[in-house]
């Protein structure tokens, strides 16, 4: 949140629904009037000073927020179709707006990809379950704070992973460098993982998170040649069929997704399967890493993990419905190649 109303022990939350409920459709669903309208001031900030009038105004505003976001999470839970839950969360005195301009990355619906070419499919089916965590090749959750650059993340986890399979070292890499020196893509503005790949090829490389760390605003360019630990070859495209991009996932490591984050400002835990007109794949506007798959009391599930810190979600993970190309979350599938 913006700092007026931290996180509860004990977070209000609503229970998913065990019967049918009494939503007909979209026509309802989340038609919400705004927030009662106030005069906007800047939210205080540390190391800025704001009169007692100002911060009065802003925490009524904050207020006014949160409890119309009360309301949008309880008619996401009522029409979630899984075992997710939703209520407060650190984003819960955000605007809609807000968290769209912080948080997610427009870019990803607005601009053609660089076309790839599509990945050698797997050699078997999938097994029923896989998790990359277990078999040491992801890194901790990272933050990319109020900052547009997911797609720098996405594909940062998804060269972490590459490497370590093909070189047996996992290493934190640097997503600054990215927002920072790739010229194709629009740093906190949004970006491509498509594009990305190209950066780090055209760079040579990318530095470790500790030799370029995150800074969460774009900076002039520092990237050392020197310091590149990491390469890549080149980038494929992936299967949008569900059951392929599994079985590709099991064999050959993490992958790059995006997806339309239209329920996970208020997600809390459990296994998101929104309402479908309500999470479309031709808004897709966050980008993350796939790292693995299974089932919890008969609900298939994608394991996700996010780039909003471990104190988001389950851990910084996020656990969609997997089977129905739920948020199109396998419509922009992609890994970067290492040799």
């Amino acid at each position: 949140m913006l700092g007026l109303f931290p996180q509860s022990p004990r977070p209000l939350l609503f229970t998913p629904k065990t019967t049918q409920g009494d939503w007909q459709g979209p026509s309802l669903a989340l038609n919400l009037p705004p927030p009662t309208p106030t005069k906007q001031h800047p939210s205080p900030r540390r190391g800025h000073s704001c009169s007692p009038r100002l911060w009065s105004a802003e925490t009524q505003r904050r207020l006014g927020i949160f409890a119309h976001n009360l309301e949008r999470a309880r008619r996401i839970q009522e029409l979630d179709q899984g075992s997710a839950r939703y209520g407060v969360t650190k984003f819960s005195d955000l605007t809609e707006e807000e968290f769209r301009t912080f948080y997610l990355n427009p870019v990803l619906s607005r601009v053609p990809g660089r076309p790839l070419r599509p990945a050698p499919p797997a050699a078997g089916p999938a097994p029923p379950a896989w998790d990359w965590r277990e078999h040491g090749a992801v890194t901790s959750v990272k933050d990319q704070g109020m900052c547009g650059s997911c797609w720098a993340f996405s594909v940062t986890g998804n060269v972490e992973g590459q490497w370590f399979l093909k070189r047996g070292t996992l290493l934190s890499l640097s997503e600054q460098e990215l927002v920072d020196c790739d010229t194709l893509d629009q740093a906190c503005g949004g970006g491509l993982p498509s594009n990305a790949y190209t950066a780090i090829e055209t760079l040579g490389g990318l530095e470790t998170e500790s030799d370029y760390s995150y800074r969460g605003r774009r900076q002039r360019c520092g990237f050392s040649p020197d310091k590149a630990t990491v390469y890549i070859n080149s980038s494929v495209e992936l299967s949008r069929d569900e059951a392929e991009l599994a079985a590709w996932l099991a064999e050959n490591g993490p992958v790059s997704v995006a997806l339309n984050a239209f329920a996970m400002q208020f997600y809390r835990g459990g296994v998101s399967h929104p309402f479908r007109p309500l999470c479309t794949s031709w808004l897709i506007d966050h980008a993350v890493l796939l790292v693995g798959y299974g089932n919890r009391s008969g609900i298939p599930f994608w394991a996700i993990k996010n780039s909003w810190g471990a104190d988001w979600g389950e851990e910084g993970y996020y656990y969609l419905y997997r089977g129905a190309r739920a948020c199109g979350v396998s419509t922009m599938a992609s890994s970067a190649v290492v040799d």
